[in-house]
């Protein structure tokens, strides 16, 4: 598992490296008049080309991404062209807050599909038909049309939660909890279609198989065979979607976090984007690759843990 661990962290770091240099040189490509966009039309042109000079723009690009790469790797990926602000310091002042949106989303979303899908696969008939509907209407209906009804319903109409704001959790527990509450909602009925399905697949497969029918001929109960033994065999294939959803939910949060107008890192992705801020895409970019990475890791981790024969392969 050791050496496993170790491939897998290499190999995260060559595609951490692959994706950033691909990023660095579309980015710089489409950069245009940086400098121009900075100081506005009214810059004469001799000031412009200072600035360009200052941001190291009139260098190669291969130069600019060699210094940028050294800079990252000692943890420096300097400064946003447009504020000025340190990027590490940019983008960890709002990590956490779009974290506990994405892994509450996640836990939310992989806690009710295995619900469904149990609930699914044991009775079949009209709850089997009802999860199916739940899941087509969960891929069918776009996530930031969930955000909006969402407010309106229960933050406009009901009152029940704030429509827009973030609370820190050491400022209120409860103020927290208001606050993520329609936001991880609004991402997790995508998720919960999409493992639901996954969920009740394996269980259903799981179930068909000779070793559960053994398991029922030495008189153990349906709820031990299936909580105990089934739901371990078939937890692979949907840790793997959950693992694939992960990654869908942090690009999510960014359309959400702008309806719910949260400070997270989908407000400083979206602008740092139209402004071309490359520094501060490119801190970006590392941040979710390494996320990434790491879930990745986590799940196969996780998948070996509870099947030995992936722990064998």
């Amino acid at each position: 598992m050791l050496r496993f661990t170790i491939r897998r962290l290499v190999s995260g770091v060559i595609l951490l490296f692959v994706i950033s240099s691909v990023a660095f040189l579309l980015l710089n490509l489409g950069a245009g008049d940086v400098g121009r966009r900075i100081l506005g039309p009214g810059a004469t042109a001799d000031t412009v080309a200072l600035k360009n000079q200052q941001l190291g723009l009139d260098q190669s690009v291969f130069t600019r991404y060699v210094d940028w790469l050294g800079g990252a790797v000692r943890g420096d990926f300097g400064s946003s062209w447009f504020t000025s602000q340190p990027v590490d310091q940019a983008i960890v002042s709002r990590l956490a807050v779009t974290l506990s949106i994405v892994v509450g989303a996640t836990i939310a979303s992989g806690v009710i599909a295995t619900v469904l899908g149990v609930w699914a696969a044991r009775r079949r008939g009209w709850a089997d038909k009802l999860v199916q509907v739940i899941a087509v209407l969960g891929f069918a209906i776009p996530g930031f049309l969930v955000a909006i009804f969402l407010v309106n319903v229960f933050a406009l109409n009901l009152h029940w939660f704030k429509p827009t704001g973030y609370v820190q959790m050491s400022t209120s527990f409860t103020g927290w909890m208001s606050s993520v509450t329609l936001p991880i909602a609004a991402l997790s009925i995508g998720a919960i279609a999409a493992i639901v399905q996954q969920v009740r697949g394996s269980v259903i497969d799981a179930q068909r198989q000779d070793w559960v029918r053994t398991l029922r001929s030495r008189g153990l109960s349906e709820n031990r065979i299936v909580f105990k033994h089934v739901l371990r065999n078939a937890g692979g294939p949907a840790l793997a979607v959950l693992a694939v959803q992960f990654i869908g939910l942090v690009g999510g949060a960014v359309i959400v976090e702008q309806i719910f107008a949260i400070p997270g890192l989908g407000q400083i992705s979206v602008s740092a984007t139209a402004q071309g801020d490359v520094p501060l895409v490119m801190g970006l970019v590392v941040v979710v690759g390494a996320l990434v990475v790491i879930v990745n890791l986590l799940i196969d981790l996780i998948q070996g843990f509870l099947n030995p024969k992936v722990r064998v392969s």
